[in-house]
């Protein structure tokens, strides 16, 4: 009986010392490895006036989630996201894109017209990118809601639901590229 309770004495100490001096009792599970961050290339040479809007519109999306980046393609260097300003309306593949896939963004000037924020326009439009579908809520505090929101609406930050979709869409880099290309038009 004394050589037991010595035993499990001596044990606790061990372990207790261990802890005391930053080492973690031999039971302790292991962290989680932080996931992969997944980097995606955007080519705005074909976005005219839109350039500074999608350089504003990829930085919104880096700063709301942490396991996929929007970069700037240098020249050469493989484009995930192109952005194409046009006449027509704003309208993306529906991702989410991979870093061996690739999608298109058209900038359209219709939406400008009618007076919608450029910075919204492709912050929601990168959106569909990352996976995201149109949701006409009407809400401005929703980025999705796309032209269901006023026009007067200038909020180009996705909301807490949208960013959570998006770090879901990315939490692994090994997800496969969808097989089907979708685009959607987001027509008022």
């Amino acid at each position: 009986m004394f050589r037991r309770t010595f035993a499990l004495v001596t044990t606790a100490l061990a372990v207790g010392a261990g802890v005391i001096a930053g080492a973690a009792p031999a039971s302790a599970a292991p962290a989680p490895a932080p996931a992969a961050v997944v980097t995606l290339t955007y080519d705005d040479s074909l976005a005219a006036e839109f350039k500074s809007a999608v350089a504003q519109g990829a930085a919104n999306w880096n700063a709301s989630v942490t396991n996929v980046r929007l970069v700037k393609a240098a020249s050469g260097q493989r484009v995930n996201i192109r952005v194409i300003a046009d006449n027509g309306w704003p309208r993306a593949t529906l991702g989410p894109v991979r870093p061996t896939g690739s999608g298109t963004v058209w900038f359209g000037r219709e939406a400008v017209n009618d007076g919608y924020n450029v910075v919204r326009i492709i912050t929601h439009e990168f959106g569909h990118s990352l996976g995201l579908p149109d949701r006409r809520t009407g809400l401005c505090s929703d980025l999705m809601s796309g032209s269901s929101a006023p026009v007067s609406c200038a909020n180009a930050l996705p909301n807490a639901t949208e960013r959570a979709q998006v770090q879901r869409n990315y939490a692994s880099a090994l997800v496969a590229q969808p097989a089907r290309t979708t685009i959607l038009v987001d027509a008022a």
